[in-house]
C-alpha cells in the first residue's frame, strides 16, 4: 500500500493580494502620515498565513539594505514613485548588487521571493505611499551594507525588538 501524502497547502498570490489591498482606498488612505524623521508604518491585515503593511515615504526616505528573513513579499505603489535596487543571490556567496535601479511608479507592483535583498527609497521630489504583503508575516529582517559590488550582512531584526 502506497504512503499517502498530504497536498501542499495553496501557495497565496501575494501579487492578486497587493492589488486588492492597493485598490481598497478607504482601508489605507486614513492611515497616510507622514514623519519627517523616519518612514511611517501601519499594519492593515494580519490575517494567519499573510500581513499587509501600508508604507509612507518623504523625498529622500529610504530603507537599508535588507531582506525578509524568508517571507516572500510584494508591494504596490499607489501614490508617488519609489527606486527600488537589488541584489544577487547565488550559490553560498555574498549578495552581488546589481546594477539596474527599478523606477516603481503608482500603480506599479513588484512582487520577489523568499531570498530577495533589496533596498527602496523615495528619490523624488513628491511624496511616496505603499501597499506591501508578506507570508508568511514578518518575524526577522536582516541588513547589509554594501562593500563594493558585495553586500555583507550586518544584524538581524526581530518583530517585537526591533520594530
Amino acid at each position: 500500500m502506497g504512503r499517502m501524502t498530504r497536498p501542499e497547502p495553496p501557495r497565496l498570490d501575494l501579487a492578486t493580494i497587493a492589488l486588492r489591498l492597493a485598490g481598497q482606498t478607504a482601508l489605507w488612505q486614513p492611515l497616510v502620515k507622514y514623519d519627517p524623521i523616519s518612514r511611517h508604518y501601519a499594519r492593515l491585515v494580519a490575517a494567519g498565513d499573510y500581513e499587509a503593511w501600508l508604507l509612507t515615504w518623504l523625498p529622500g526616505q529610504g530603507t537599508e539594505w535588507h531582506d525578509h528573513g524568508g517571507s516572500a513579499g510584494a508591494f504596490v505603489t499607489v501614490q508617488g514613485t519609489l527606486t527600488e535596487r537589488h541584489a544577487w543571490l547565488g550559490g553560498n556567496g555574498a549578495p552581488t548588487i546589481l546594477p539596474e535601479a527599478r523606477r516603481l511608479g503608482a500603480g506599479s507592483l513588484r512582487a520577489f521571493g523568499t531570498r530577495h535583498v533589496h533596498r527602496v527609497t523615495n528619490d523624488e521630489l513628491e511624496p511616496a505611499v505603499s501597499v506591501h504583503v508578506y507570508a508568511p508575516a514578518l518575524v526577522e529582517m536582516n541588513t547589509y551594507r554594501p562593500e563594493g559590488d558585495l553586500l555583507i550582512r550586518t544584524a538581524s531584526q526581530l518583530v517585537g525588538e526591533n520594530w
